[in-house]
């Protein structure tokens, strides 16, 4: 039996690194040696909002048997990884990574502008979230598209799902198909619904929002949702939202 509740956690209760440059705050323990399933929530097991210096970004590296969603909020960022895949992802563009089987990736702030040659002068700021897949040792892959046009029209929109009611409507397929992520950007004083799911989580990426029964909501705050859903978030300011529907809990040997 699933028991209903929402927790509230603010950007201050977050895990927070600053190495120089790189800035990073974790919803759920991620540095040293956590057990992600132990403290995930749902299928979510990593929720990091990372500001990257320029010239800087974090070297070729392996990962295993995750779903990696990336969201960029501000500046860009280049991708590229042991399968071929390569490209810079920014603000509106849906990407994600399934690392199956194994693959090592690299994503650094060093992308030359394409008029005159020159490097970026701004930091990168990045939501990285990651949820298992459904099966282990999948092939890899990698997927990308922008959907800055539906985000402007201020409604939730499907960023990437495995759940089949999603199939044709998801910007990007994940691995799982118990699981998909939403975003909006909304205006103050627009509104969209959290979905109905076992198990969500709101992530306050940028601006306020007001919750319906939970109260304001600040940049960096985030909801865990048990067995409940349906409440009206509000932007008390110009916000954008980040909300998974999960109809599962991670299993420990997928992490």
């Amino acid at each position: 039996m699933i028991m209903t509740g929402v927790v509230v956690q603010r950007a201050g209760e977050r895990a927070h690194q600053n190495y120089g440059w790189l800035d990073s705050s974790q919803s759920f323990p991620f540095a040293g040696n956590f057990d992600l399933a132990a403290n995930a929530h749902g299928l979510l097991v990593v929720n990091n909002e990372d500001i990257v210096d320029v010239g800087s970004g974090f070297d070729s590296h392996q990962h295993r048997d995750a779903e990696i969603v990336t969201w960029v909020l501000s500046g860009s960022l280049v991708h590229q990884d042991s399968q071929g895949n390569s490209g810079v992802v920014y603000p509106g563009l849906a990407q994600r990574m399934s690392a199956g089987r194994g693959i090592l990736h690299s994503e650094r702030n060093d992308h030359r502008r394409a008029a005159d040659g020159s490097r970026v002068t701004e930091p990168v700021h990045v939501v990285q979230m990651w949820i298992p897949p459904d099966e282990l040792g999948i092939e890899p892959s990698y997927q990308e598209l922008p959907i800055d046009d539906e985000l402007d029209d201020g409604a939730l929109v499907v960023v990437a799902s495995g759940l089949p009611r999603h199939r044709g409507d998801a910007a990007i397929g994940l691995r799982n198909r118990y699981a998909g992520l939403h975003a909006a950007r909304l205006r103050p004083g627009r509104s969209v619904t959290i979905p109905d799911a076992p198990y969500g989580h709101l992530f306050v990426a940028r601006g306020a929002v007001d919750v319906e029964g939970v109260g304001p909501l600040a940049h960096g705050d985030s909801l865990r949702l048990t067995g409940s859903g349906g409440q009206r978030v509000t932007a008390a300011e110009a916000a954008e939202v980040l909300i998974w529907e999960m109809h599962a809990a991670v299993h420990p040997s997928r992490v």
